[in-house]
């Protein structure tokens, strides 16, 4: 299984895709620019399974409809943002002057607690990371070592907590309790920025000190 991180956008917000031997990829928060996207994906042949969504804010959302139908597969996303998709004031389009307004039809599945997952050939675990918004969600992915968190954690940061639903109380409990009791070699996928370790995080973020 390998993972390729393509920044996106305006705000250059991460998209993974994750392949599998066998040509299946998922695509985790496709925020912007499809057709690199979609032509990344037919270059190599794949096949994808599913979208994946860490969360509802529009840098991670924008070219969900185009890659959906490309490919007729499902999206999936945490309950709690079920209406966020076509809500430019829930998915923080409006307050942003950098395009259109965000309108995304609904999520084809709606994550409602943690647990296993199984999408053809890859298993995951979903992990609730509230905080940066209500409905943020990790997905980890234990046997392979990394973890896509959104924008819950990232390099020497924190997700911003000022968009609605925010809550920075949250989001440092659920940063310390679902993602630094993680391995420490575990690799954070972040929704911004390089890669970086949970270990690097726990001894270097200056967001952390107190965990």
């Amino acid at each position: 299984m390998k993972w390729y991180r393509m920044p996106l956008g305006a705000i250059q917000t991460n998209c993974y895709i994750l392949t599998e031997n066998d040509g299946s990829c998922l695509i985790v928060d496709p925020g912007d620019e499809a057709k690199k996207i979609i032509e990344w994906v037919n270059s190599r042949k794949l096949k994808p399974a599913a979208i994946l969504l860490t969360h509802a804010h529009f840098d991670h959302i924008g070219a969900v409809d185009k890659v959906r139908e490309t490919y007729n597969i499902p999206v999936y996303l945490h309950e709690k943002e079920k209406k966020w998709l076509g809500d430019p004031s829930l998915n923080g389009s409006q307050f942003f002057p950098l395009g259109e307004l965000i309108h995304v039809k609904d999520a084809d599945i709606l994550i409602q607690k943690e647990e296993e997952m199984l999408l053809g050939s890859f298993k995951f675990s979903i992990l609730e990371t509230p905080g940066h918004s209500p409905g943020s969600i990790s997905f980890y992915f234990e046997k392979e070592g990394f973890v896509f968190s959104g924008d819950a954690l990232f390099q020497r940061s924190i997700g911003r907590t000022d968009l609605p639903g925010g809550n920075e109380t949250q989001l440092l409990k659920s940063i310390h309790d679902k993602l630094l009791s993680l391995p420490e070699d575990t690799w954070v996928l972040s929704g911004h920025g390089p890669e970086t370790t949970i270990g690097e995080e726990m001894d270097g973020n200056p967001y952390l000190n107190g965990f």
